[in-house]
């Protein structure tokens, strides 16, 4: 039959399978990661040999091992199988969590907290999500993964402080290693088996694309965001701890503070990312967002001595954050090329992973050297700078990937075929893989003629 994503097929049971159980994995790792954020900048105060610079760099340093390993993590998975180093990323990761379980001094979970994040297996996982599902149903695996990150980390920010309260930071890292033997066993029992595995241009890093993606001023000024994007969450939160403790709120009921500001937060940006996508506005609403964080991190310099006025700052904080965090992933898939968006993907991984172990670093040293003002200043300059290069962006074309598989081609049949899907009405952009026997097109899904398009399918069994 012919190719499912043309003739409106339905996702199989293994892909539904892998699907949710490979976000699954990806929501217990984030978990892991995530929940000692609103917690360590406390705990770490009891530490041997704590000073604030070491309590930030312990935070951030995962960020440095994950930026390091991840992307060799995912040519290494091309070469010795998916699961194979998604199970060496996991037993890192369990490992690194025990470590920082039973250290008593700062400088044991900062051993702990890089190698949790030396089990970097995020381009792995993606690696055989594209293996174990069909080019026309990928791109919504990939959003449904992504979307667990997302809630994985807003449950991480209230979860974190209740459970510091039942079972303390050292039960959280226990916890997290045990999540981390679970998603191996999810992996090995639950998720199927690929019959084959092969490089996806539009999921993992191509070598040779990473001069050309680096290349791209627009994709730079996307990089540069995130990097600043999650320098300010990891170093906010190097400080918003200890200012909601000193303004006279408990650590274990800090949870009331988190929870309203976190769902209320993702409520309010449905209707700004509606705004962007469906009444096309996307660069206004992602210039007032960073403006947002701006004005935040500034009210938090000046208002951080009250509880009420953080929970609003807060509030209006993750708002700007989590419309930028669902805005900046879909600014990458509009301006990448067609056929490098998985390298384009990869080198904005690194550069959040590389803002969270900057922020981490600077935000815990000037928070020794300047107290939180110091670090809630670096942050409002930190948000003002990402406004200035965020100005000059493009506005984007309202594009949307679209994968076809065309079947087995050479050079010169892929080269004219190119050139024939380049002419069907809403196709923006063509780039047709011999070797890969997918054409990886750029559409506007509001004037596409998927008609015509349904005319150039492979057939295919399903």
């Amino acid at each position: 039959m012919k190719a499912a994503g043309l003739t409106g097929g339905r996702m199989t049971l293994d892909e539904r399978r892998a699907a949710f159980w490979l976000a699954g994995v990806f929501s217990l790792r984030m978990l892991g990661l995530f929940m000692i954020l609103p917690v360590f900048a406390l705990y770490a105060e009891h530490l041997r040999g704590n000073t604030p610079a070491l309590a930030g760099l312990a935070i951030g340093i995962y960020g440095f091992s994950q930026a390091l390993f991840q992307i060799p993590f995912g040519f290494l998975s091309d070469h010795y199988g998916r699961k194979r180093m998604i199970y060496l990323g996991l037993l890192i990761f369990a490992v690194g969590s025990v470590a920082a379980a039973l250290a008593d001094s700062i400088w044991g979970v900062i051993l702990g907290r890089a190698l949790q994040g030396g089990g970097a297996v995020s381009a792995a996982v993606m690696a055989l999500a594209a293996d174990l599902t069909r080019e026309e149903h990928r791109i919504k695996v990939m959003a449904t993964i992504g979307i667990t990150i997302g809630l994985s980390f807003a449950i991480s920010m209230i979860m974190g402080p209740v459970l510091n309260g039942w079972i303390g930071v050292p039960g959280i890292f226990w916890l997290t290693g045990l999540c981390a033997l679970l998603s191996i066993a999810v992996v090995r029992f639950r998720v199927p088996n690929p019959v084959l595995s092969r490089v996806h241009r539009d999921a993992e890093p191509v070598a040779s694309q990473f001069g050309r993606v680096l290349a791209d001023t627009q994709l730079l000024r996307l990089n540069f965001g995130i990097f600043i994007l999650h320098l300010l969450l990891t170093a906010t939160f190097v400080a918003v701890p200890l200012a909601l403790r000193d303004a006279g709120l408990p650590s274990d009921r800090h949870w009331e503070v988190y929870l309203p500001a976190l769902l209320f937060s993702m409520v309010a940006i449905v209707p700004f990312i509606i705004l962007a996508e469906k009444h096309r506005r996307l660069k206004p609403v992602f210039l007032g967002a960073i403006l947002t964080l701006v004005l935040t991190e500034f009210g938090l310099l000046t208002l951080h001595d009250n509880v009420l006025e953080m929970g609003v700052l807060l509030l209006i904080f993750f708002t700007g954050f989590n419309l930028l965090e669902a805005t900046l992933p879909s600014l990458i898939a509009k301006m990448a090329p067609p056929d490098a968006k998985g390298t384009a993907m990869g080198v904005y991984s690194s550069s959040q992973f590389l803002g969270a172990f900057a922020g981490g670093g600077l935000g815990g040293w000037l928070r020794g050297s300047f107290g939180l003002k110091g670090v809630f200043a670096f942050t409002t300059l930190g948000a003002l700078a990402w406004l200035v290069v965020a100005w000059t962006m493009k506005n984007p074309r309202y594009l949307s990937s679209y994968l076809l598989n065309v079947g087995a081609l050479d050079e010169l049949a892929a080269h004219h075929l190119a050139l024939q899907l380049a002419q069907v009405p809403g196709v923006a952009e063509a780039v047709v893989i011999a070797a890969d026997g997918v054409a990886y097109l750029k559409v506007d899904r509001h004037t596409l003629d998927e008609a015509t398009l349904r005319g150039f399918a492979a057939d295919v069994d399903v």
